[in-house]
């Protein structure tokens, strides 16, 4: 079972190898960090603070990709915990299919908030209940 998830904060330290972006239950309590790089964190608060570049980077060229292919981004999941390290696909519809993209949690989310409305992030629940406080 997925839980639907919203990002309610991102924390970019030009002086600090992790950046942390915070990932919290809708409609419920739960709440969560992850560690990510330097350039998915800038990334993604480009994006929320709709600050759009000249040319085309990482993630505009994914979504830019997956629509020139004929697909639909539906949503990201992160699906997975293992050693403290966080797993996650991108699922997108391709001709009535759903083709699921392993992905860094920090690159799904970094896509997910390219598209407008942001795309949906989910996670499973297996993970929220190891790591959600």
């Amino acid at each position: 079972m997925f839980v639907q998830m919203e990002l309610v904060r991102i924390i970019v330290s030009e002086i600090n190898d992790q950046q942390v972006i915070f990932l919290r239950e809708v409609d419920g309590e739960r709440a969560f960090p992850i560690l990510i790089g330097l350039f998915e964190a800038t990334a993604i608060d480009r994006r929320v603070r709709a600050e759009v570049p000249p040319r085309p980077l990482t993630h505009d060229l994914l979504k830019n990709t997956i629509e020139a292919l004929g697909g639909e981004a539906q949503d990201v999941v992160i699906n997975n915990l293992q050693d403290h390290t966080y797993f996650a696909a991108i699922r997108i519809r391709i001709d009535g299919d759903l083709i699921e993209i392993d992905a860094r949690p920090s690159d799904a989310v970094a896509l997910a908030v390219h598209y407008q409305p942001y795309l949906p992030i989910y996670v499973d629940d297996s993970v929220l209940d190891e790591v959600a406080s």
